[in-house]
Order: structure tokens, then C-alpha cells, then sequence
């Protein structure tokens, strides 16, 4: 892997603050530009780059609202004459259809980060966002292989692991990863509105799993929506049809437990699928729950003796137990190493159990 001449950011939100604060870390001249003038003093600020435009980049990343990437993309190549243009839009088939009729288009190269986070702008931005993260890759037909080559060098630098996709298919698979499920965390956290308080007292970590994403900037979520709204739609009427069996089958005093079997049964299958860690098979896991102090030192004292016992953790999450100085942490491991890690736990005096 080669260092990079300078690199031009446009649109310094959480997406391009990161790339230029990651770019930064290998060491490349990152310039910034922004709609606002503030908003890419502030990612300047932040230690991303200087304001301003290179002279001549090698490549420029493009980092604006969907609605304004096409136009953007365009200006780029015409502004850069040798400079490879990549965007990190999450909807690419419509701006990779518009640029392609531009005859510098085999400098463009389509690109989009599986990462993000429900805060925004430049404060929010991290060189670490992309690491261990999918970057979707889509080239046109016309793109250049040198073109393509860089964008995925820029990914790799990044942390990330770029994938290759046609735009199409990319359009499908994030209407069903991630705008499909951004709706339905909307659409349940929107049930909380006017909820008395006795009954959110109830709420735990399912709940915040469901909801988390829901926080996110509406007006983002206005573009994208509408950039793949087709696909969005067919995946909700499908969603929709199963909605209405299970309305049907909770029937107040008929419930019918077979459709009801069926629907838990398909989701429980569907989670089966999501790839494990390091985008491998998923393995069977189980949880370990240990109580512990709300005090410094505890948690490292816990990572401790976890490490000590050989089991290989999965996953964690820690919940902190209503009205007590007590926490509690989910420990998720591969099933078979439950027993073993909850022994061993035991007799260093922890309270835990499976």
C-alpha cells in the first residue's frame, strides 16, 4: 500500500469528518470543504485537515447529503481533472446512473461505509468508525480499474473491509439492513410517546436494543428514505402482511398459536443468518450474567478473571440495576463454554449464573 498525495473531503458531517480524521492517522494531507464554513472549521479543529481545496488531490470524497451528491460528484471530476471521485452516499444506483453520463466517469467510483452512529456532525466524527466495518464498493461499467483499486486502497487504510457490489444490488441488501430497521425502531419508539411513566419504568435492554437507532437525525433519514423509497416500500408491505397475521392470530379469545409459532419461528431463524464476528458463520451463543459494584476497578477486576478462565467472549453488555449501586453484565459466549465460565467466575467470588 502506497501513501496517498492529498486527499479533498466535501462535507465534514460524522461520514467525511471520519474519513479525514482516519486519513490523517496514515499520515495523508487531508484539505476540507463544507456548505457551512463552520462546520468545516470545526472538523478542522478536530485535528481532520486544513480548510481549503488541494491543488491536486488524488482523491476526492465526497460526503454530502444524498440529495446533493450527484451534482457534487460531477463538479469534483470537472474541478479535479486527474483526481479518482468516490462518495460515501447510502443509496448509489441513481447518482452511479447520473455520473455515468459525464465523460470523466471512469474517475468515479460509488462507495458507501456500513457505519455510522446516532449522533452527528464533525464532534461526532472518529478515525476508528470504519475499523472491522463493511465498505460497500460500486463501480460502474465505466469505472476505471486504477479508479476502483484506489478506492478500495483508501477503505482497507481506513480499517475497513470493501466488498464489491453492483449498485442495484447494493440499494436492496441496505433497504433490508439498515433502512428497514431504522423504520421499525422509529415506529416502536414512537409508541413511547404519551406512555405513562410507571410503565417505561419497566423498560430494559430489549427495549434500548429496539429503539437505539430511532435517535437519529430525521432530516438524514428524509433523504435516504426517499433516495431508495421503492425498495423501502416493498420490504414494509412485506413486513405489513406478516403484521397483519399476527393481528389476526392475537384474536382475544381465539389466539391462534400455530401462525403465531410460525412468524416467532422465522424471526428466530432470520437472526441465525446475520454473520457472526469477523463476518464468519454464527455460532450458538449463550449468556453469563455477574452482578458487580457500581466502583471503580470492578469492571477490569471482572475482564480479569474472565480472561483467566480461557473463554473466548462473544459479546458484552452491562445494565445497571434500578435503585441499587449494582450492575449487571451480560457476557455472551459460545454455549458450550457457559458452565465453565460460570465456575470459574464462582470461585473467585463472583455472583454469577447462566
Amino acid at each position: 500500500m502506497t501513501a496517498l498525495p492529498p486527499t479533498q473531503v466535501i462535507g465534514c458531517g460524522l461520514i467525511g469528518t471520519s474519513v479525514a480524521l482516519g486519513l490523517r492517522e496514515q499520515g495523508i494531507e487531508v484539505y476540507l470543504e463544507d456548505a457551512d464554513p463552520s462546520t468545516a472549521a470545526d472538523a478542522a479543529a478536530r485535528g481532520a485537515g486544513v480548510v481549503g481545496r488541494a491543488s491536486e488531490p488524488a482523491a476526492v470524497v465526497v460526503a454530502v447529503p444524498p440529495a446533493a451528491v450527484a451534482e457534487t460528484v460531477v463538479a469534483a471530476l470537472e474541478h479535479w481533472p486527474r483526481a479518482v471521485v468516490t462518495d460515501v452516499a447510502s443509496v448509489k444506483a441513481g447518482i452511479v446512473a447520473v455520473v455515468a453520463e459525464h465523460p470523466e466517469s471512469a474517475r468515479y467510483v460509488g462507495s458507501h461505509p456500513m457505519a455510522g452512529s446516532e449522533r452527528s456532525g464533525p464532534s461526532a466524527g472518529s478515525a476508528q468508525l470504519f475499523a472491522g466495518r463493511p465498505w460497500a464498493i460500486t463501480p460502474s461499467a465505466l469505472s476505471s480499474g486504477a479508479a476502483i483499486r484506489l478506492v478500495e486502497e483508501i477503505a482497507v487504510m481506513l480499517g475497513a473491509v470493501p466488498i464489491r457490489m453492483d449498485a442495484p444490488d447494493h440499494d436492496e441488501a441496505v433497504a433490508l439492513v439498515s433502512h428497514l430497521p431504522h423504520l421499525l425502531s422509529v415506529l416502536t419508539a414512537a409508541r413511547l410517546a404519551g406512555a405513562p411513566s410507571g410503565h417505561l419504568a419497566l423498560s430494559g435492554p430489549g427495549l434500548r436494543d429496539v429503539t437505539r437507532v430511532a435517535g437519529s437525525e430525521a432530516g438524514l433519514w428524509l433523504d435516504i428514505l426517499g433516495s431508495n423509497a421503492g425498495r423501502v416500500r416493498d420490504l414494509l408491505a412485506a413486513v405489513r402482511t406478516d403484521l397483519d397475521r399476527v393481528i389476526d392470530a392475537l384474536e382475544p379469545g381465539g389466539v391462534d398459536t400455530d401462525v403465531l409459532a410460525d412468524v416467532l419461528g422465522a424471526g428466530r431463524s432470520g437472526t441465525r443468518l446475520i454473520p457472526g464476528k469477523h463476518g464468519g458463520t454464527p455460532t450458538e451463543s449463550d449468556a453469563v450474567y455477574v452482578q458487580i459494584p457500581d466502583t471503580p476497578g470492578a469492571l477490569s477486576q471482572l475482564f480479569a478473571h474472565t480472561g483467566e478462565s480461557g473463554v473466548n467472549v462473544e459479546d458484552l453488555r452491562i445494565e445497571h440495576e434500578l435503585g441499587r449501586p449494582v450492575g449487571l453484565v451480560e457476557i455472551a459466549v459460545v454455549a458450550e463454554d457457559v458452565d465453565r465460565l460460570v465456575e470459574h467466575l464462582v470461585q473467585r467470588g463472583w455472583s454469577a449464573y447462566r
